[in-house]
């Protein structure tokens, strides 16, 4: 798994203090970044979020991230996060002769288990190579029939051919997306994916992106993470019963960056 944020509002934190500034004070709106030092920004932040609740100016901080080496497993996961922008690579368009795959780790630490494993994973980028052969042949004969050029046919029937042949893809195929998330979607999406019930890799991915808008806006992701980081755990009789481990490693988490 790679993350990386490729680009993110400038000055998020000012910017969010600006807007919300405009709504407790009648402040013109081209002072609004006035006299916002660090200091006060931080204050101003912190009032906001941990005092008052009011979670609706941090919407006006987005943060964009690019990822890959994630499975198709998490991108199904993740677009249910619908307050965000997706761009992710299109096995339609896109030929993945030798697909990469993701192993989980407990399938990785069995020997047995990854050895079957990676035997479907082979099966599956063979099948996709065949039926993509056989598809491409057929599909070539219908559009020279037409009356086309050679290099448009074949560039055509190629596309045709995959956009079927995918469908063999396994949910451990890898896919890279870019992201984009304002603050607010980002605080809830840490709330919902660093709680140890998540699925293993979309928590993983969650950590990663922590670590990097924590870095840009420490103040707006100072108390970021699963809700046992601030309170009693919210998950009731399914709890993991480790809150006091879980504060401890995002505490750490950010104190290291």
């Amino acid at each position: 798994m790679k993350v990386y944020l490729i680009a993110h509002t400038e000055q998020p934190e000012q910017v969010v203090a600006a807007a919300a500034k405009l709504c407790y004070s009648d402040s013109e709106v081209s002072t609004l970044m006035n006299d916002l030092t660090p200091e006060k920004t931080e204050s101003f932040i912190d009032t906001l979020l941990n005092q008052l609740g009011h979670e609706s100016p941090i919407e006006h901080a987005s943060f964009t991230f690019a990822i890959e080496g994630v499975s198709r497993s998490l991108l199904a996961q993740i677009t249910r996060h619908r307050h965000a922008s997706y761009s992710v690579q299109s096995q339609r368009y896109v030929k993945l002769k030798d697909f990469n795959y993701v192993i989980p780790p407990v399938i990785a630490e069995d020997e047995a288990a990854l050895a079957v494993f990676e035997a479907a994973m082979l099966n599956d980028r063979w099948s996709y190579n065949e039926i993509t052969k056989i598809l491409y042949t057929s599909h070539l004969q219908q559009y020279l029939k037409t009356g086309i050029d050679q290099k448009t046919a074949e560039s055509q029937a190629e596309k045709k051919a995959i956009e079927d042949a995918r469908f063999v893809f396994p949910n451990a195929c890898e896919t890279k997306m870019v992201m984009t998330m304002n603050a607010r979607s980002l605080q809830n999406f840490f709330r919902q994916r660093c709680c140890r019930r998540a699925q293993w890799e979309i928590r993983a991915l969650a950590d990663e992106m922590l670590k990097l808008v924590c870095e840009k806006a420490p103040t707006i992701f100072k108390n970021a993470g699963p809700p046992c980081i601030k309170s009693r755990c919210s998950e009731g009789k399914m709890s993991c019963g480790m809150s006091e481990e879980v504060r401890n490693y995002y505490r750490e988490l950010k104190e290291n960056i």
